[in-house]
C-alpha cells in the first residue's frame, strides 16, 4: 500500500479527507482491468455510449447539494456560486451532441475498384490527471469525450480535491458505465510516473503546473505515449481606447479575482490605453474593495481562502517583491486576511515586466495594471510571456480585434469577454502553457487516432 493522501481544508487547516494511495501493483491491476474492458466498451454502439455518459452527468448533477459545500471545504470556493454543474453539463452535453459527426468516418473515395476511408478509433486506456481549481469541469473536458469515443478511463484527481473522482465514478457507475471502464484511482506521483513509463496508458491528459507537465514528459520519454498538457498561464487583458469601460472593468476584475484568482484562464495582467487608464484603475479598485473575504460556507462571502497556505504564500511573495521594486498596492488589508490561506485580493500599479508578479504565474487574487500607448505596445507586452493560454481584447472594432488577435501568441482570443471555455472551440495553448487540445471536434481528434482503409475490391 502506498502512503496516505490528505486533503487539508483551507478553511481551518484541518484534515478534511484522506485516502490510501494505491501500491504500484494495485495501480497496475487497475490499468489492466481498464484494458481488458475497453474493447467491449468500444464495440458498443456510439449512441449507447453517448446516452450512458449523458446519464452519468445527470447523476452527478443530482449530487450538487452535497458537492457545493464539499468543494468549499476542500478548496475554498464560496458556496454562493453554486458549484460547477452548469459548466459540466454545458461541456459534457456539447461533446455528446457533436460526437456522431466528430467521430464519423472520413470518406476519401469509392469506385468500382476500391473503397477508401479514414476511421477515428480510440487510443485504448486514457489516464486523466485533473487539477483542484475547477475539479469537475476540468475533468469532464476529457472524461466525457474519452468515454464516448470508446476509451476506458482512469481518473487521478488532485489531492486537494480528493473526493471529486469518487463522486464522478459513483455517478457514472450508477448510470450504467461499467466499473472497469471508468475508474477513480488514488495515485502518488511516483506510481503515476512508473505506470506511464511502463506504457500502462495509451494517452495521458494532464492539467497542472509546468513542473508537473515536465514530469509527465520525462515519464513518457521513449514510450511514444500521447500526451495532452494544459500547464501554466499568465493571461493578459487589453483595454483599447474605444472599449466599454464599465463592461471591461467588471469582466476583467472578476476574471482576475473569481475563485480567489485560481482559474486556468484567469486574467493576471491588464494593459489599458492611456486615455482610460486612470478611470479603469479607480473603478477596478472600487470593485475589489467591496469584496467580502471570509468563510466560504457563509453565503455572504465573495472570496474565500486560497486552496492551500503555500499557494497564498507564493502570491504574497510576488506582491511583496513588486512593492519593494516600486509597485503600488491599492487595496487595504481585509479583516479576514490571516497571513495564511485567507489573502486580501490586490490590485497593483506601477508594475513592470521585471517583476515576477507580471512574469510568473500567480494563480491568486492579484492583478497588475499597466498603461499603454496603443496596439503595438500592448501586443509587445502581451507576447512578453513564456505562457500562452488566452488573451482578452476590449474594443468596439471587430476587425481591429481580429488583427490584434492574429499577432498574439495565445491559444484563445476573446473579444469583450474573458475567463470562459466555449466547448465548441478547442481549449489549447502554446509555449509553456502546453500542447494538445480538449473540447470541440479537435478534442475528439486528440482522444482517438486515425486509421486508414484502402479496400481493393475483387475483380468480377
Amino acid at each position: 500500500m502506498g502512503h496516505t493522501l490528505r486533503c487539508i481544508s483551507p478553511i481551518d487547516g484541518s484534515v478534511f479527507a484522506e485516502r490510501d494511495a494505491l501500491s504500484t501493483e494495485a495501480a497496475r491491476q487497475a490499468a489492466d482491468r481498464a484494458r481488458a474492458a475497453q474493447r467491449d466498451w468500444a464495440d458498443r454502439p456510439l449512441q449507447e455510449r453517448i446516452d450512458l455518459v449523458r446519464a452519468g452527468i445527470a447523476a452527478l448533477g443530482a449530487m450538487n447539494d452535497e458537492v457545493v459545500p464539499e468543494l468549499a471545504r476542500m478548496m475554498g470556493r464560496p458556496v454562493r456560486y453554486g458549484g460547477e454543474f452548469g459548466g459540466v453539463e454545458e461541456r459534457g452535453g456539447h461533446m455528446a451532441a457533436i460526437a456522431e459527426e466528430a467521430l464519423a468516418d472520413i470518406a476519401v473515395g469509392e469506385d468500382a475498384t476500391v473503397k477508401r476511408y479514414i476511421k477515428r478509433v480510440p487510443h485504448g486506456v486514457v489516464l486523466v490527471v485533473a487539477p483542484w481549481n475547477y475539479p469537475y469541469m476540468t475533468a469532464i473536458n476529457c472524461v466525457a469525450p474519452a468515454l464516448i469515443a470508446g476509451n476506458s478511463v482512469l481518473l487521478k484527481h488532485a489531492t486537494q480535491t480528493l473526493l471529486v473522482g469518487e463522486r464522478m465514478a459513483r455517478a457514472f457507475h450508477a448510470a450504467g458505465v461499467p466499473e472497469a471502464v471508468f475508474q477513480n484511482v488514488f495515485l502518488d506521483h511516483d506510481t503515476t510516473s512508473a505506470l506511464i513509463a511502463e506504457r500502462a496508458f495509451d494517452f495521458v491528459n494532464f492539467t497542472g503546473s509546468v513542473g508537473g507537465g515536465r514530469a509527465m514528459e520525462e515519464a513518457a520519454a521513449g514510450t511514444f505515449t500521447g500526451l495532452g498538457l494544459e500547464l501554466g498561464g499568465k493571461d493578459p487583458g487589453y483595454v483599447m481606447e474605444d472599449a466599454d469601460l464599465d463592461a471591461a472593468v467588471a469582466t476583467l476584475v472578476d476574471a482576475a479575482m473569481f475563485n480567489s484568482g485560481q482559474c486556468c484562464c484567469g486574467i493576471e495582467r491588464i494593459y489599458v490605453h492611456e486615455s482610460l487608464y486612470e478611470a479603469f484603475v479607480e473603478r477596478a479598485v472600487a470593485v475589489v474593495e467591496a469584496y467580502t473575504l471570509g468563510d466560504p460556507l457563509d453565503p455572504g462571502t465573495d472570496i474565500g481562502p486560497m486552496a492551500h497556505v503555500r499557494f497564498a504564500a507564493e502570491v504574497r511573495a510576488q506582491i511583496d517583491e513588486a512593492l519593494a521594486a516600486g509597485a503600488r498596492a491599492h487595496v487595504a488589508r481585509k479583516p479576514a486576511d490571516d497571513g495564511g490561506a485567507y489573502l486580501t485580493p490586490q490590485i497593483l500599479t506601477e508594475v513592470t515586466h521585471e517583476m515576477r508578479v507580471m512574469r510568473d504565474e500567480s494563480f491568486g487574487p492579484v492583478v497588475g495594471i499597466m498603461r499603454v500607448s496603443g496596439d503595438e505596445e500592448a501586443i509587445r507586452l502581451m507576447n512578453d510571456s513564456r505562457f500562452g493560454l488566452t488573451a482578452s481584447l476590449w474594443t468596439a472594432d471587430l476587425a481591429r480585434a481580429e488583427r490584434v488577435g492574429d499577432r498574439i501568441e495565445t491559444g484563445t482570443v476573446f473579444m469583450n469577454r474573458a475567463d470562459y471555455l466555449d466547448p465548441g472551440l478547442c481549449w489549447t495553448g502554446c509555449k509553456e502553457t502546453g500542447r494538445g487540445g480538449s473540447l470541440s471536434v479537435i478534442g475528439y481528434h486528440n482522444l482517438t487516432r486515425p486509421k486508414s482503409y484502402y479496400l481493393k475490391k475483387p475483380a468480377r
